[in-house]
């Protein structure tokens, strides 16, 4: 992508005007900022000089990395001076450095103690954000976190000594003052095409030349690297297959539930780093759908979530446990007003872009799979939520998702998601990539006309029990929706490969009350986080009680659930009970091993599954929908979502985590019928309806 080009982007004008409105500040903060990285000596607080002068070391690369993207020598560089620069950006993060850096909770507090520790952690993780902002020449948001630092350091220039609150104050100040700006910046970039730094290196970039992907100032591994030359391999058919793959299944799940595309103009795609051949085919698929691509930058503040999953466009993490010591960084400013200020900012946010959030149709997303294993250390400093910031959060979350569902309206957006490996994976990372691109364009008609007749079965059932055997000690009993017309209604869905692929499932929205029993799982991973013997006990749907043995203090458990799967909520419900059919996926992960590393894409095909959260109808519940064989599914609510003509604050929890049962720990799946009778869908971790057989070779091999 040659210089000239990337000047040329809409986004470089987009953040002209900003810029020189802080051009003076800018250069008063970065003055300030140079002294202080020449170590002069603090009256009163000898014990943070060392911590002040690695900060404002880190203000003096973004400001060298600023530079060098005003004289467009970022796109000039060579591979080894890309290489060189992405070290100096996050050497000090990755497992090995990360010790001994304040940008660790237990360091920062052993070295600047407990009182101050904590919160200039803090600090020093937000002004990492730093190199990401340079990337982009947004030298407004460095200007905001470099007069943050300073007001900070101030404090501690007073001979008289400093107070925890003053800082508190400092740093409470800076969100609650910008959230506007924040808020309105996630918007736009979310929505607003014109915001085309990301679009610009796929449409734009020269794949050959390896150093594209050091333009997007994100940490490269070997994955990016090995990825990106992977993909040069393979035959500019089989990239355009890919992306077809993911494009079709896109455009199908409009079709398949009535939304009109062509009412829509943008969709956000989200992909690692190295898949820019598939990227760049998928934004001209879109393109011919009528749709332009919108690229935004996984979260690099605590304000917009860092640490909390990848979204947008992301690379490998450098460094797991730094992403989960901070992913409650909030904690440090989170209040009541500052809930009711940042909601405030969503609402006038998404009214000042409204236009562009009417045409939005949805993301499509591109995952990755195969990194190693991750159990957290549940470390004694890092920040947590007290009880009061958990209902905020929760209570943020409900009431950010209404508005924005006002703007961006359930009924009319769509999504579709698929995963590929990534060479972490192992030795056979080729093989297995093929293998994934295999399962990710089976045959869906052979899938769906097997999967009827599990759905012409289940839908006889007035509720069904789920058993595990072995260690596995589930055994739920799940209500399902009774049909009044069975000869034109439905109660499962035939989900083949269209917003969730590959192909593989059926599912329903289970009636809670009658759903009752335990859940079990003797280790899982979900969304990147490993749970070893997961119990979750249901109530009437919903989530009565839960335990996991990852740590020896039972509290540190109870909080690793409420945190990672309930997501801060007391409880929730049961939101969906599906059954997984694609045993080639399954027969896949145990040939090569992988069975831990499977994406909750791909694992909630390979068994029975139980999401915990909303429905898969969430704020499309009037959306009428249909089977392949005409049947509509009624079963798009259940007794929380109806509260949303009532009380909409109860009726939606905005999260849906799926949790599935390898068939080598399932016992049965029974249907048991209105007066009693019973008919095995899964006997013994086999199919067992007439019809289904095809789908038990992958198991018997």
């Amino acid at each position: 992508m040659s210089f000239d080009a990337h000047w040329n982007r809409s986004y470089k004008q987009i953040y002209k005007e900003r810029n020189e409105a802080v051009a003076e500040r800018f250069a008063l903060a970065k003055e300030r900022i140079f002294e202080i990285a020449g170590r002069p000596p603090l009256k009163a607080h000898s014990l943070f000089e060392d911590y002040f002068g690695k900060t404002a070391e880190l203000f003096l690369l973004a400001n060298r990395i600023l530079c060098m993207e005003q004289s467009g020598e970022l796109e000039r560089r060579s591979l080894l001076e890309c290489e060189e620069l992405n070290r100096l950006m996050y050497q000090e993060i990755l497992p090995e450095n990360y010790e001994t850096s304040y940008a660790n909770p237990d360091y920062a507090q052993q070295k600047l103690g407990t009182e101050f520790g904590g919160i200039l952690c803090f600090l020093y993780t937000e002004c990492r954000a730093l190199f990401a902002y340079a990337f982009e020449g947004r030298m407004f948001d460095m200007t905001l976190l470099m007069e943050l630092f300073l007001e900070v350091y101030t404090c501690f220039c007073d001979s008289n000594g400093t107070a925890f609150s003053e800082i508190s104050h400092a740093v409470y100040g800076h969100f609650h003052d910008y959230s506007e700006i924040f808020v309105r910046q996630g918007i736009k970039e979310s929505v607003d095409p014109k915001l085309d730094f990301f679009t610009g290196i796929v449409e734009h970039a020269d794949f050959d030349d390896l150093t594209y992907l050091y333009r997007y100032g994100e940490y490269i591994s070997e994955n990016e690297r090995k990825t990106a030359q992977y993909l040069s391999s393979l035959s500019k058919e089989r990239i355009q297959a890919m992306a077809d793959t993911f494009t079709e299944g896109y455009r199908i799940g409009f079709a398949v539930t009535n939304k009109d595309l062509f009412k829509k103009k943008t969709v956000s795609i989200h992909y690692a780093i190295g898949f820019e051949r598939v990227v760049r085919k998928a934004m001209e698929n879109f393109k011919k759908m009528g749709l332009s691509a919108v690229i935004f930058r996984d979260a690099v503040s605590s304000f917009g979530g860092r640490g909390n999953g990848k979204r947008g466009c992301y690379s490998t993490s450098p460094n797991r446990q730094y992403d989960y010591d901070h992913r409650n960084d909030k904690a440090y400013y989170l209040d009541k007003a500052f809930v009711e200020r940042r909601l405030e900012a969503l609402r006038d946010s998404y009214e000042a872009y409204k236009k562009e959030a009417a045409v939005f149709a949805g993301p499509a997303v591109q995952e990755v799979f195969g990194e190693d294993a991750f159990a957290p250390v549940d470390k004694r400093c890092a920040v947590h939520f007290d009880e009061k910031q958990r209902q905020l959060n929760v209570d943020y979350a409900n009431r950010a998702g209404r508005i924005t569902n006002q703007y961006i309206k359930g009924e009319e957006r769509s999504y579709t998601i698929i995963s590929y490996p990534v060479p972490e994976i192992g030795a056979d990372y080729e093989k297995i990539f093929l293998e994934t691109v295999k399962i990710n364009t089976l045959d869906y008609l052979t899938y769906r006309k097997i999967q009827q007749r599990l759905i012409d079965v289940l839908d006889r059932a007035k509720k069904v029990r789920v058993t595990g055997k072995g260690r596995n000690q589930t055994d739920l009993t799940i209500s399902v929706f009774p049909l009044e017309k069975p000869e034109t209604q439905t109660a499962f869905e035939n989900c083949v490969a269209d917003v969730n692929i590959p192909v593989g499932e059926v599912f329903t929205s289970p009636v809670l009350k009658g759903t009752n029993g335990l859940l079990h799982v003797t280790g899982v991973y979900l969304n990147g986080l490993f749970y070893r013997d997961l119990k979750i006990w249901f109530e009437d749907g919903m989530v009565k009680d839960y335990s996991c043995l990852n740590f020896s203090d039972e509290a540190a458990n109870k909080r690793y659930i409420r945190e990672n799967i309930l997501m801060q909520h007391d409880a929730l419900p049961m939101g969906e009970f599906a059954i997984g059919t694609n045993t080639a996926a399954y027969r896949m992960a145990r040939d090569y091993k992988i069975e831990d590393k499977l994406p909750i894409l791909i694992a909630e095909k390979t068994g029975p599954h139980f999401a915990v959260g909303d429905t898969c109808y969430s704020h499309a519940e009037d959306v009428r929908v249909f089977n392949p064989d005409g049947k509509e599914i009624m079963p798009r609510d259940n007794e929380i979502t109806l509260l949303r003509k009532t009380e909409p604050e109860h009726a939606y929890f905005n999260c849906h985590t799926d949790i599935t049962i390898p068939y080598d720990e399932l016992d049965k799946v029974t249907a048991v019928l209105p007066d009693g009778t019973q008919m095995d869908v899964i006997l013994d971790g086999k199919f067992a309806v007439a019809g289904t057989e095809e789908l038990n070779q992958p198991l018997e091999k």
